[in-house]
């Protein structure tokens, strides 16, 4: 399995000049075929190729042929992506425009697609292009101004990936720092597995809730993540310049805040999963085309969910431990009784009630979607002929035990 290690480069001032030219031509590149790529509609990269490749090398002629290829093949990837979207964008904006006309509503204009640029593309190097010594704690770079060996410095944190095979490697600027992110392959664990399934609910307003009674994720997340939006807002009301100060300083704190609190929730639900064991989520791809909030907030809230960091970190993170993630079709685990499989739109009475109108079943409204989820996991792996896996849980029993009916018959533990 592969793991990033971030180190901090340390060039002297003539090699800091020649990163920033070379990775000035590398994004002038990405700029070039991208733009040429989307115009075209050409998403092939060997297309792509031959269309660039010789123009680039006589335009930049200092500049390596690997880290032309490099930028032409990061470039094929923005486009295809753009591409893609742009259809979709397309189509969706033709269903607004029926949409709007059956309530009565003025037309928005179509806002186009526009062709993936950038200001500073990462350039990813490859073992032909650099090397690391992690020995004298060096780094070999290809640029403009021939091979480049670099001091570099790495966290505590990523010492113990130190001294595995390297692979690829991406050299990033960002704030005056030059950082590279070298890829590290090291061995998988081997893990006896264990038949403890775990159904995780993500959510907006709980993080995360398990069907073996943990409520991951702490409330005043929400609330830390308003404070931040709520003065953003209120610095650009402002314009003053100690306000565009002050907000330069708040740059990317809500990102990094984010980021923080997912891999504190990630790492929790991995730690209360058995090793071996299994993790099963909601497939959330595409969930803001398909649904809608009310309200100015809500829509806020819904569309800058991390619902895919947090599960890409949820998969990266089990792995280690041996630990399977799977992806279930979310449809009616919000709806449907764990105790009986009613399923009626009207259960879920509340964001956190759950009363089943057929058996009076009452519980909190996530952990009944956890229970489904992996009540529906072990069905499909029943289905397909695997049935030694499907066992019950002390902890998250399809069949409620007795007393556990009443919404407050239970103890829920809150991480």
């Amino acid at each position: 399995m592969d793991r990033t290690v971030i180190v901090q480069l340390k060039p002297t001032p003539e090699q800091a000049t020649i990163l920033k030219r070379t990775l000035a031509e590398h994004t002038a590149c990405f700029n070039a075929v991208a733009k040429i790529g989307f115009e075209t509609g050409e998403g092939n990269g060997v297309e792509l190729h031959k269309q660039t490749y010789y123009d680039l090398r006589r335009r930049y002629p200092d500049l390596p042929a690997q880290l032309v290829i490099a930028a032409r093949v990061k470039a094929t990837e923005a486009v295809v992506s753009a591409l893609t979207w742009a259809k979709k964008h397309e189509a969706s904006y033709h269903k607004r425009v029926v949409k709007w006309q059956k309530q009565g509503k003025d037309i928005l204009p179509f806002k186009p697609v526009k062709a993936p640029q950038t200001h500073s593309c990462p350039i990813r190097y490859d073992a032909r292009s650099y090397w690391v010594n992690w020995n004298h704690m060096t780094a070999s770079l290809a640029t403009i101004g021939g091979r480049l060996e670099i001091a570099m410095s790495a966290s505590r944190q990523a010492q113990q990936y130190i001294g595995h095979r390297v692979c690829s490697a991406d050299l990033c600027y960002r704030q005056g720092r030059f950082w590279l992110h070298v890829v590290v392959s090291i061995p998988v664990p081997v893990v006896e597995p264990d038949p403890t399934v775990i159904g995780v609910d993500l959510g907006e307003t709980r993080p995360a809730v398990t069907s073996s009674l943990h409520f991951l994720g702490q409330r005043r997340w929400k609330a830390q993540e308003r404070r931040i939006f709520r003065l953003r807002r209120k610095l650009q009301s402002k314009g003053t310049k100690s306000a565009k100060r002050h907000l330069r300083k708040l740059s990317g704190k809500l990102f990094r805040q984010r980021r923080d609190h997912d891999h504190v929730l990630s790492k929790r639900l991995v730690q209360h999963t058995p090793a071996g064991g299994t993790i099963v989520l909601e497939n959330l791809r595409e969930i803001r085309s398909r649904g809608e909030r009310r309200g100015k907030a809500a829509r806020r809230r819904f569309h800058t969910w991390s619902f895919a960091q947090l599960a890409g970190f949820i998969a990266y993170k089990a792995e280690q431990r041996g630990i399977a993630v799977f992806r279930i079709d979310p449809r009616t685990t919000s709806q449907r009784c764990s105790r009986c499989g009613h399923v009626a739109r009207n259960n879920r009475r509340s964001q956190s009630l759950f009363l089943c109108r057929k058996c009076s079943y009452c519980l909190n409204a996530d952990l009944n979607a956890a229970k489904n989820i992996r009540e529906k996991y072990l069905t499909s792996l029943a289905s397909v002929g695997t049935p030694s896996l499907v066992g019950s849980q002390s902890s998250c029993l399809s069949s409620p035990p007795s007393g556990e009916g009443q919404a407050s018959s239970f103890s829920l533990e809150v991480t």
